[in-house]
Formats: C-alpha cells, sequence, structure tokens
C-alpha cells in the first residue's frame, strides 16, 4: 500500500497498551503516514493483540502488520512463561529493582523488527511508546537505551551509511506522567476503551486491576481526574 508521497512515514510500536496508543496518535498528530507494527512475542494473552487491532482502525493507521517472534521459548518472564504476576505491590515496591514481569530483551528485539521494516519502507522514523517517570523498573524503557539504539541504527543501516540518513527513534513519553499521557490522548482524540494494560486479565478480558500495570493504569487516570473507560460509567 502506498503513502502518500507529501508525508513521511513512520514505523510505530503499537501493543495495543494506553502509551503505545498514545504514540500512535501523537505520531499522527506530528503528521506521519503511521505503519503500525505489533509483534506476538509468546504473551500470554490474545487480549492484547486484539486491543492493537481495534486502535490501529480507529486511529487511521496506514498499515498495520503483525509479527511473530516467539520469546516464549526463552521464557523468564511472568509474561511469557508459567510465572505468578506479581498483585498489590505499592509505589515504593514497584521502585524496587526490576519485576519478574520483565520480558528479556523485549524492546530491543521490537526495535530491531521495527528498524528492519523501516529500512524496508524507506523510513527514518520509529516511534515506541516507552515511558521512564509511572512505570514498572525496566531497563530497556530508559532514556540512555533508546539513545544507544538510535546510535546503533545509524551505524548499523544501508539507510545510514550510504545515504547518510539519520535514523530517529522517536520516545515521547519518556517524561511524561501517566496522567499527562492520558491527558494528551484525550486531547488527541483517542478512546482509552480500546486499549488494554493489564499483565493478568480475565478469560473475557476484564483487567485484573491489581497488577502493576493496572495499579499505574489507574493512578494515571486518577491524577488526571478522569474515569477510565474499561472500569464502566
Amino acid at each position: 500500500m502506498s503513502a502518500p508521497a507529501e508525508q513521511p512515514r513512520a514505523v510505530v510500536l503499537l501493543s495495543g497498551g494506553l502509551d503505545s496508543s498514545t504514540c500512535l496518535a501523537l505520531a499522527r498528530k506530528q503528521g506521519f503516514v503511521c505503519h503500525a507494527l505489533t509483534v506476538l512475542y509468546g504473551q500470554r494473552h490474545q487480549v492484547e493483540m486484539d486491543a492493537a487491532r481495534r486502535v490501529a482502525q480507529a486511529l487511521g493507521a496506514h498499515e498495520h502488520q503483525e509479527i511473530s517472534v516467539d520469546l516464549s521459548a526463552f521464557g523468564g518472564s511472568a509474561l511469557t512463561d508459567d510465572i505468578a504476576v506479581p498483585k498489590g505491590r505499592s509505589g515504593d515496591a514497584m521502585a524496587q529493582g526490576i519485576p519478574v514481569t520483565y520480558v528479556p530483551a523485549r524492546n530491543t528485539v521490537f526495535l530491531s523488527l521495527a528498524l528492519a521494516w523501516a529500512e524496508a519502507l524507506d523510513a527514518s522514523d520509529i516511534f515506541i511508546g516507552v515511558n521512564a517517570l509511572d512505570y514498572s523498573g525496566y531497563p530497556d524503557c530508559r532514556p540512555e537505551f533508546i539513545m544507544a539504539f538510535e546510535n546503533t541504527a545509524n551505524l548499523a543501516t544501508k539507510m545510514a551509511i550510504e545515504q547518510g540518513r539519520r535514523i530517529k527513534v522517536h520516545a515521547p513519553l519518556i517524561p511524561m506522567s501517566k496522567a499527562q499521557i492520558i491527558q494528551t490522548g484525550l486531547e488527541l482524540g483517542l478512546d482509552y476503551g480500546l486499549t488494554h494494560s493489564c499483565y493478568d486479565p480475565a478469560p473475557d478480558g476484564r483487567p485484573c486491576g491489581e497488577c502493576d500495570s493496572c495499579l499505574l493504569r489507574a493512578k494515571g487516570f486518577a491524577e488526571a481526574g478522569v474515569r477510565d473507560p474499561l472500569w464502566g460509567p
């Protein structure tokens, strides 16, 4: 599918969660033709993929690709392995160490796939919805990692070496709180009822309300002073 010639293309990593969905809305607002990429990495719940499809359609992604890289073959995470998801943790507890919901090298893998597609599309922009304020301590969500990956991309691609085009990894949510992210998405017309955040949803997709991701989401909506549409009227 061809994109309008006058608009730059971008690959946007889209999980269907609150952050990545806001990131897609921001990329569109900035005038990019958005090619959404969802990675099926062996996560235990189909509800994530369903949310990504809803969001991509609602936000008018020019194209939405799903690619499978089964990280559950390695295990080592509560999101891909038979490991209990932590529940009911305090903010202080979340700030201590890296939790078992961390998926080894996940964002490195995701960004590598996004980079490959960006080169194939002749696109020099990649968006990822990582956040370094209200998050669960993942090392691959930090500004240092994003900068290091961007530097690597510009050492490892034909586009950068032969054409002299600098590849940019955009992480616009990094300095924002969850409340600021939610406020931004609402201003852009994003329906957060389409998104999914829970690490351990019920069989019907309802969020558990107790995992780190649910608690951070609840904190964000409370601080933003708006109701989370996932929890009804």
